[in-house]
C-alpha cells in the first residue's frame, strides 16, 4: 500500500516537471527579448521574473536608418518632379523653337514673295511709262497732222467753198493743186498752204467735191490721194 502512494508521488513530481519545464521554454523568448531591449537611460533593463504577470510589450521606435530612408525617398520624389518639369520645360521649348522657325519660313517666303512683286510693279511701270510716252507721241504726232478749223475762219471757209462749188470742176481742181503745192510764209515761219486746200474742200458740197478730186486724179493721183486722207482730220473748233 505504501509503495502505490510512493509511485503516485513520484508520478505526479514528474508532471509537474515537465509542465513546468515546457512552460518555462515558451516563456523564456519573450523574457529574453524584452531583456535585449535598452532602457530610457541606456541601460539594459532586468528580466522579469518566471511567473510574473507583467507581459513584455515590443514598442517599434524609429531608429536614424528609418528616417535617412524616408529623407532619401523624399528627396528621389523631388529629383523625379524636378525631372519631370525640366523635360516639360524642354518640350515647350523645342515647340516654341519649332514655332519660330516655322514663322521665319513663312516670312522668307512672304519677302520673297513681296520682292518679286516689286520687281514685276516695277516693270510694270516702265511699260507704262513707255506706254504713255507712246500715246503721248502719237497724240503729238495726231495734233500736228489734225486739220483743225477755227471759228473765226469757218465763215471764210464755208464763203470760198461755195465760190468753188459754181467753178468748173476742171479749173477749180487746177487752183486746189497749185495751192497744196505752194508755199506761204509769215511771222518766221513756214507752212504748206495743204491745210488749206482741205478746209475749202471740206466745206464744199459733196458732189462738187467729189468732181473736184475725180479731175485731180488726172494730172495728180499722188495728191488726191493725200488730199482724201486729210479730209477724215478736219476738225471744227468750238
Amino acid at each position: 500500500m505504501d509503495k502505490k502512494l510512493i509511485m503516485i508521488a513520484l508520478a505526479a513530481g514528474a508532471v509537474s516537471f515537465g509542465g513546468a519545464f515546457v512552460a518555462g521554454w515558451f516563456i523564456k523568448p519573450a523574457s529574453v527579448v524584452g531583456a535585449a531591449e535598452p532602457g530610457p537611460n541606456g541601460a539594459s533593463d532586468a528580466p522579469p521574473l518566471l511567473g510574473t504577470t507583467t507581459p513584455a510589450v515590443l514598442t517599434p521606435t524609429l531608429t536614424p536608418t528609418t528616417d535617412r530612408a524616408g529623407a532619401r525617398s523624399l528627396t528621389e520624389q523631388q529629383l523625379k518632379d524636378l525631372i519631370y518639369e525640366v523635360r516639360e520645360k524642354i518640350n515647350d521649348y523645342d515647340a516654341k523653337v519649332a514655332a519660330l522657325e516655322k514663322e521665319k519660313e513663312r516670312l522668307r517666303i512672304a519677302q520673297q514673295t513681296l520682292t518679286r512683286d516689286i520687281e514685276t510693279l516695277n516693270n510694270l511701270r516702265v511699260d507704262l511709262a513707255a506706254t504713255v510716252a507712246s500715246v503721248r507721241s502719237e497724240r503729238d504726232s495726231l495734233l500736228k497732222t489734225r486739220v483743225e478749223v477755227e471759228r473765226t475762219e469757218k465763215a471764210n471757209l464755208v464763203a470760198i467753198a461755195a465760190a468753188y462749188d459754181k467753178m468748173d470742176a476742171g479749173s477749180a481742181s487746177e487752183i486746189l493743186t497749185n495751192m497744196s503745192m505752194s508755199q506761204s510764209r509769215g511771222a518766221g515761219s513756214s507752212r504748206t498752204s495743204l491745210d488749206d486746200a482741205v478746209k475749202i474742200l471740206y466745206f464744199m458740197q459733196d458732189r462738187t467735191k467729189a468732181k473736184v478730186l475725180e479731175e485731180m486724179t488726172t494730172a495728180e493721183p499722188a495728191l488726191a490721194a493725200l488730199l482724201s486722207q486729210r479730209l477724215k482730220q478736219v476738225q471744227e473748233g468750238k
